[in-house]
């Protein structure tokens, strides 16, 4: 699983003067996949094979550029990754090699320099939600954790309830009610509790409530707005005979209609910004450039986008093609993606991304933008 942690503790390994090489490859699914996969993982090796022989590398650095070739080709022949896709950060010379499994929209990048290459890793953190699902009843819950593909139960709650005796009399019975309802209060507001302290300590984005069909709206109408603010979605569930399969093919089935709901959402916004003559830009060259200038607040990217480009390091310029970087007159670097390299450096300026799974507007443009501001004429325009 992907986590801040995970890649924290990669940040800091220090290779002391030996290169670290980071290699992110996408792993589709169906026919093929096994074939295509080695072409293109083999071809990214092929761009790194001149620094094994580079004499303005050491030996030792050579050696370990050498054999970090060597273990990636061997982990490919054991085709042991799902499809979705994959990160290996490899420094052979100091023991150094880690998988990591990543969502579907990381692109296919090799790099060997003096430090783990990371900012794709940031750049789909950025784009994962960890979402809270509680089954609540009158006087139990259970709060499970979905994060990526993992579900796991991080809470199970059960308050005092009241029980009525065959003795009780029309009296009787109407305070036992009266008492067991205030009850039926007093635990919803403890589960509340309890989801506004997982919220201060792990920071879920999105809530899921289930329950009997009178328990859901009796509970949901309790909670603080900040937590309605959260809500992506509630379904009905019988607590102690629902099983955790079931929970979370219904709370899955929830978070996707959430997505595509967003999705729609965001990408009516941007084209209203667009069409409307407002802080928007459509098009990979007009968002290429208003990302060269930290100017897009959130970037819709259609699923499988993909252009080569170039890019300067010095400006944090991206264009589609040149030599010559228009900002500062530096060369420029040639990059198989430059959609992933917008995709970073929008991240890197506090920005937001999102891959959208299916859009006829954006299907036009590949990507599209909010921005934060309008970007100043290009150079030399």
């Amino acid at each position: 699983m992907l986590t801040p942690e995970m890649v924290d503790r990669i940040v800091q390994f220090d290779g002391r003067n030996l290169p670290v090489t980071s290699l992110y490859a996408r792993i589709d699914a169906g026919p093929g996949r096994r074939d295509d996969l080695q072409v293109r993982v083999s071809s990214m090796l092929d761009q790194i094979r001149p620094m094994a022989k580079d004499g303005h590398l050491g030996h030792d650095a050579r050696l370990s550029v050498r054999a970090d070739i060597a273990r990636i080709k061997a982990a490919l022949a054991e085709e042991r990754w799902a499809p979705g896709a994959v990160a290996i950060f490899a420094c052979s010379g100091r023991d150094l090699y880690e998988e990591v499994v990543l969502p579907p929209m990381v692109g296919d990048r090799v790099l060997v320099d003096a430090a783990p290459y990371v900012r794709p890793m940031l750049t789909a953190l950025s784009e994962l939600h960890r979402a809270c699902v509680v089954l609540v009843d009158r006087a139990s819950a259970c709060v499970w954790e979905i994060y990526q593909d993992e579900m796991r139960e991080v809470r199970s709650i059960r308050d005092r309830t009241v029980r009525k005796s065959i003795h009780d009399d029309a009296l009787s019975e109407y305070r036992v009610r009266n008492k067991a309802d205030e009850y039926t209060k007093r635990h919803y507001r403890n589960v509340i509790q309890v989801l506004e302290e997982l919220s201060r300590a792990d920071g879920f984005d999105l809530l899921i409530v289930a329950g009997h069909d009178y328990a859901v709206p009796a509970f949901t109408e309790l909670m603080p707005q900040d937590l309605r603010a959260r809500m992506a979605g509630t379904f009905c569930a019988e607590p102690g005979t629902a099983g955790v399969t079931e929970i979370r093919e219904r709370a899955d089935a929830i978070l996707a209609q959430y997505e595509r709901q967003a999705e729609q959402q965001l990408v009516a916004d941007i084209s209203g910004r667009v069409l409307g003559g407002r802080l928007g830009a459509a098009g990979l060259d007009a968002c290429l450039w208003a990302g060269s200038v930290a100017a897009v607040q959130m970037l819709a990217i259609l699923d499988g986008a993909q252009a080569p480009g170039v890019v300067c390091r010095p400006s944090r310029w991206l264009g589609l093609t040149g030599d010559t970087c228009p900002v500062c007159e530096g060369p420029t670097r040639a990059t198989p993606d430059v959609v992933a390299e917008l995709a970073e450096a929008v991240v890197a300026d506090g920005g937001q991304i999102r891959h959208v799974a299916d859009s006829d507007w954006l299907a036009g443009y590949q990507v599209a933008a909010a921005l934060r501001f309008q970007p100043p004429p290009r150079p030399g325009a």
